[in-house]
Formats: structure tokens, sequence, C-alpha cells
């Protein structure tokens, strides 16, 4: 738990409106170290997604300083947060973001083309299994439940081995049994493989599967 991949000192993110500036994130100081299982929690609005966007190199911070994976990207270019993204970072939205006319194989395989690496059929067949669609491989998008199509998102993320595996409302389209069955599998993948994992929720019951909640309020971490 020593091994430090984030390392947020006072980051702000905000946004220039005509009216007013916004700030989504406060001067945020945060650490995530290797193995951890986090929670970004709080209301809309409280800046969990722009937290997450700017730490997952999505996005850039307006002012402070943020090292990931080693690299200080506080003033880093869209190039260079590209880079980032495909060299260690995966991603799980609340929309799944599938291809509908690739399978589920293929769907994951896809980030490999991005990061121009070679094509590894057989490494995606291994995670389908890993999120329990070792049967489903060969199925489009249409034909998978909403929780199978985002079990081959997560699969998708992983494909490209990233040390750190960020989610925004992952459950956000799901009824509440898959989202359960979501949560228990980040978990399984945080305890078994040991991957880093960080998901912004609204939903406490879920967000306490987490081994630590990160609670934000208007663009700051609460007390």
């Amino acid at each position: 738990m020593n091994d430090l991949l984030i390392k947020a000192e006072k980051i702000s993110k905000i946004y220039k409106l005509p009216a007013e500036d916004i700030a989504a994130v406060d001067q945020v100081d945060l650490e995530i170290a290797a193995g951890e299982f986090i929670s970004l929690m709080g209301p809309s609005g409280s800046g969990k997604t722009t937290l997450l966007d700017v730490i997952g190199c999505l996005a850039s911070i307006t002012s402070g300083r943020l090292v990931v994976l080693g690299k200080d990207v506080s003033h880093a270019r869209e190039h260079e947060l590209v880079a980032m993204r495909r060299g260690g970072i995966g991603f799980v939205f609340q929309e799944f973001l599938l291809i509908p006319t690739l399978t589920a194989l293929e769907n994951v395989e896809l980030p490999l083309s991005f990061a121009r690496r070679p094509a590894d059929p057989r490494k995606a067949k291994q995670l389908l299994e890993k999120v329990g669609l070792g049967h489903r491989i060969n199925h489009l998008p249409k034909e998978l439940s909403g929780g199978e199509r985002q079990r081959v998102a997560i699969a998708r993320a992983l494909i490209t081995s990233p040390r750190l595996l960020f989610a925004d409302e992952p459950t956000g389209n799901l009824d509440s049994k898959n989202s359960r069955e979501i949560f228990q599998l980040f978990s399984k993948l945080n305890a078994e493989d040991g991957v880093t994992i960080v998901v912004a929720t609204h939903n406490a019951e879920l967000g306490s599967a987490a081994t630590r909640i990160v609670r934000l309020k208007d663009g700051k971490i609460a007390a």
C-alpha cells in the first residue's frame, strides 16, 4: 500500500462561465495507493465526476499539483494526457459505449488497437471469463442484458492491464440486482487481482463496498 499511484495537492478545476467561475473541484488534496478500492461519494454537483476526470487524465487541472503514476501532469497537454490514459488507466462509464456491430470479444480487444498493441483474443476471452461472460463472447451488444454489457465494458477497460481503473456511476443504468453484482465484481478484482479501483457513485449502499470512502461536497473533500 506504500506504492502511491496518485498524489493531488490543492488541485482545482475551474470552469469559466459568462456570469461566474465555477470551481467544480476546489483545492483538493488526495492520495491513492496501489491496491486500494475507493468510492467517491456525494450528491449531484458535488464534484465526483470532475475529480474522477482530472485524476484519470481525462481533463486538465486549473491549478495545484497532480502526479499520476509517477508523472507530474499538472501542466500536461492533451496529447500527454492521452498517452497517460493509454499507458496505465482504464475507464468504465455509466453508458456502456460498446460498438454495436462488434461482438463482446471484439469490443474487449478494441483498446489494444488504439494503444497500437497487437490483437490478443486469448486475453480478451480470459477477461470475459473473469467477468462471467465466457459463454457470451460472440454475442453482439444488442443480444446482452444491461448488466452483461457493463461487464463487457469492465473487461474492455482491463485489456491493457491498467494500474488504475476508474468507474463513473457504473451502475446508473442498471437495476439493483445488477448494480450489486457489478460492485461485487469490483471487490473481487480488487481483492484477488490487486486492481486499484476508484468509483464515483451517489449510491451509499453500493459505495460502502469499497475499502475507503472519500466524500465530496461543493467540490471539496468533506470532513
